[in-house]
C-alpha cells in the first residue's frame, strides 16, 4: 500500500471504531445519568459499587475478542484458513466457558459479591439487584465482543460500528423508558444494559447467516496452544478493562473512609466519565489493530510505523480537546450528575475532573502502545504496559498519596501513574524496536 492509502485505512478503521466505542461506553453512562436523576445519591452509589463486575464480564470478552482477533488477521493474511478457523471455534468455547460462570455468579452470589464490593445497608439491595441483572445477562456481553472483534477484522468495521451504536443507543431509549414511564428502578437501568448487546447481536446476524463472513466454527480439538496464543494477545485487554473495575475498588473504600457515600457518588461521576474517555482510545486501538496485524503477517514494516505515527498523533490531539473541555466545564458536568444539587458532591466533583484527568494524554499513549506491541506478536511487553498501569503502580499510588493529601491524592493517583507507564513504555518501545531491526525479522512471516 501507499502511504495515501494507509492513512486512508488509518481513518477509516479508527474513525468508525471510536464512533463505536465511544456509543458502547455509553451502556454505564447512560445508567448513571439516568440513575442519579430517579434515585439520587444512593442509586449512584449502589451503581458505582456495582460497574466493576461490567469491567470484568466486558474485559473477557475482549481478551477473547483482541486476542482471538489478533490472531486470526494474521493467518488470514497468511491465507491458513483451517488455522484461522480453529482460533475463532477456540475463542467461542473460551467465551461459552467464562460466560457460564458469570452466570452462575449472578444467580447465586449477587448478594454476598456486593456486600464484598462495600455495600451498607443504604444501597445494598440496588445493588445487589443491578449486579445479578448484569451477571446473568455476561453471555450475551462477552458473545457479542467475540463476534465484534472478529467481523472487524474480517474487513467489515462499518457493521461493528452500526452495532455498538444500534446497541447503545437503545440502552439509552430503553433506560429512559424503563426507569420513568414503567417506574421500574434500579433493574429497569441493568435491564436496558443487558439487552444492549442482545440488540447488537441482531444487527451483526445477518452477516453471519448470509455467510458473508470468513470465520467458521469447525468440528476441532481445543488446543492448548491455541487457547494460550488467544489468551496472551488478548490478556493487555482485559488488563486494561479490569483493572478500570479494580481501580473503581480500591478508590471507593479509600474515599468512603474520607467522604463516606458522597465522595463515592462524586467518584461515579469521574469514574463513568473516565470510561467513556478510556474508550475513545480504546477506540482507536481496537481499530488499527486489524491493519497492524494484517501488515504484520505480510511483512510490511513501513506500513505499520505508519499506522503506529497516525495514531499516536490523532489520540494526543483528542486528549488535549478531552481535557480542555472537561477542565473549563467542570462544573456544568459535574451538575448533569447532581440532581439533589448537594454541593458537597458538587464540589468534590470538580476537583476530581479537574485533576483525575490530567492523564489522558499519557495514558492514551499507554493504551495505543500496548495494542501496538499485541498486534505485532510481541506481548510481553504490552503485558508489562497493562500490569504496570492496571495494578502494579496505581493501587500503592493511590494508598500513599491518599495518606498523603486525602481526596487531593486519589485524584492525583491516575495521573501520576499514567505519566511513569508513559517513561517505562517508551523505553519499550525503543528497546523493542531496535532489537527487531537488528535481527531483521520486524515484521515477517510467522
Amino acid at each position: 500500500m501507499q502511504e495515501k492509502s494507509c492513512f486512508g485505512l488509518f481513518v477509516k478503521y479508527a474513525s468508525l471504531n471510536v464512533l463505536g466505542m465511544i456509543a458502547l461506553s455509553c451502556y454505564i453512562l447512560a445508567d448513571t445519568f439516568f440513575v442519579s436523576q430517579a434515585l439520587g445519591a444512593n442509586g449512584l452509589t449502589a451503581l458505582n459499587l456495582a460497574i466493576p463486575v461490567y469491567s470484568f464480564i466486558n474485559g473477557s470478552g475482549l481478551m477473547i475478542g483482541m486476542g482471538g482477533g489478533t490472531k486470526y488477521s494474521i493467518f488470514k493474511s497468511q491465507e491458513n484458513r483451517e488455522r484461522a478457523d480453529q482460533i475463532f471455534t477456540n475463542g467461542a468455547v473460551m467465551t461459552a466457558v467464562i460466560a457460564g460462570i458469570f452466570f452462575l455468579l449472578g444467580i447465586f452470589a449477587a448478594g454476598p459479591l456486593i456486600r464484598l464490593l462495600g455495600a451498607d445497608d443504604a444501597v445494598y439491595e440496588m445493588g445487589k439487584t443491578y449486579l445479578r441483572v448484569i451477571l446473568v445477562f455476561a453471555p450475551m456481553f462477552m458473545t457479542n465482543n467475540l463476534l465484534l472483534c472478529f467481523i472487524r477484522n474480517d474487513g467489515a468495521p462499518q457493521l461493528s460500528m452500526a452495532a455498538m451504536i444500534g446497541g447503545s443507543l437503545s440502552n439509552v431509549v430503553l433506560d429512559y423508558v424503563f426507569m420513568f414511564p414503567l417506574k421500574m428502578g434500579i433493574f429497569g437501568a441493568a435491564f436496558a444494559t443487558g439487552l444492549a448487546p442482545v440488540i447488537s447481536i441482531g444487527i451483526l446476524s445477518p452477516y453471519l447467516l448470509r455467510k458473508k463472513n470468513q470465520f467458521h466454527l469447525k468440528k476441532c480439538r481445543i488446543l492448548p496452544g491455541l487457547i494460550l496464543g488467544i489468551f496472551s494477545s488478548g490478556l493487555p485487554s482485559l488488563i486494561t478493562e479490569v483493572s478500570s473495575g479494580i481501580v473503581i475498588i480500591v478508590f471507593n473504600m479509600i474515599i468512603l473512609g474520607l467522604a463516606g457515600n458522597t465522595g463515592v457518588a462524586a467518584y461515579g461521576v469521574i469514574a463513568n466519565l473516565s470510561l467513556v474517555v478510556i474508550a475513545i482510545y480504546t477506540g482507536i486501538s481496537q481499530g488499527i489493530q486489524p491493519l497492524m496485524s494484517s501488515f504484520y503477517g505480510a511483512g510490511n514494516r513501513k506500513n505499520i510505523n505508519s499506522i503506529l505515527r497516525y495514531a499516536m498523533t490523532a489520540a494526543v490531539l483528542i486528549s488535549v480537546a478531552v481535557y480542555l473541555t472537561i477542565y473549563f466545564g467542570a462544573d456544568p458536568i459535574a451538575a448533569v450528575f447532581n440532581s439533589e444539587q448537594n454541593p458537597t458532591l458538587q464540589s468534590i466533583a470538580r476537583q476530581g475532573l479537574r485533576i483525575y484527568f490530567t492523564g489522558c494524554i499519557f495514558a492514551c499513549f499507554n493504551i495505543v502502545l500496548s495494542v501496538y506491541f499485541t498486534s505485532t506478536d510481541n506481548p510481553l511487553p504490552a503485558h508489562i504496559i497493562s500490569l504496570l498501569r492496571g495494578f502494579i503502580l496505581i493501587i500503592p499510588l493511590a494508598f500513599l498519596l491518599s495518606a498523603l493529601g486525602k481526596l487531593l491524592g486519589v485524584w492525583a493517583a491516575f495521573p501520576v501513574t499514567e505519566l511513569l507507564v508513559c517513561l517505562i513504555g517508551l523505553g519499550l518501545f525503543l528497546k523493542s524496536s531496535g532489537g527487531r531491526r537488528r535481527s531483521g525479522n520486524f515484521p515477517g512471516r510467522l
